[in-house]
């Protein structure tokens, strides 16, 4: 049986239906093998025991999970430690990363940026009109870091 125009449409039918169920069924198979990960359930929550049980059996000397990170150490804290202790600062710009050894880096908190560092000081500015400023100073005495803070701003 053919049309007007000579072709058959019952394989021109038959062409199309074939086409049309390979598209799907590589769709399928493509969906299947990039997206296994994506319907999986390995990002499922874990409970606060497997928590502790891995924290416990670790090897890298971290901190305990009961102990409750603090901005900055305690003076107490840092009698006896090493020139070369890492200490932790926050202001009003941000985190100041810092040692006797001099400053180890500078994390701007929102709505400021990095304006200056140096091995002993550094500027935060704000990010809207630069007018809002922090300034620190690193200083060292007894093996302990300390950090002076100026604010200036309007």
């Amino acid at each position: 049986m053919l049309d007007r125009l000579g072709h058959r449409p019952g394989v021109i039918v038959t062409g199309w239906i074939l086409a049309a169920v390979l598209a799907v069924l590589v769709g399928v198979v493509g969906i299947g093998i990039v997206g296994a990960g994506l319907t999986s359930r390995q990002g499922t929550p874990i409970s606060e025991e497997d928590v502790r049980r891995a924290l416990e059996t670790s090897d890298s000397p971290s901190a305990s999970p009961s102990a409750s990170p603090s901005p900055s150490p305690s003076p107490s804290a840092q009698i006896g430690e090493s020139p070369q202790t890492v200490q932790s600062f926050v202001t009003d710009g941000g985190t100041v990363l810092a040692s006797c050894a001099g400053i180890e880096s500078m994390s701007p908190a929102q709505g400021y940026s990095v304006h200056e560092q140096s091995a002993r000081e550094g500027e935060f500015r704000g990010t809207r009109d630069n007018h809002d400023r922090v300034k620190v100073e690193l200083s060292c005495s007894g093996g302990v870091a300390h950090l002076r803070v100026r604010a200036e701003g309007d």
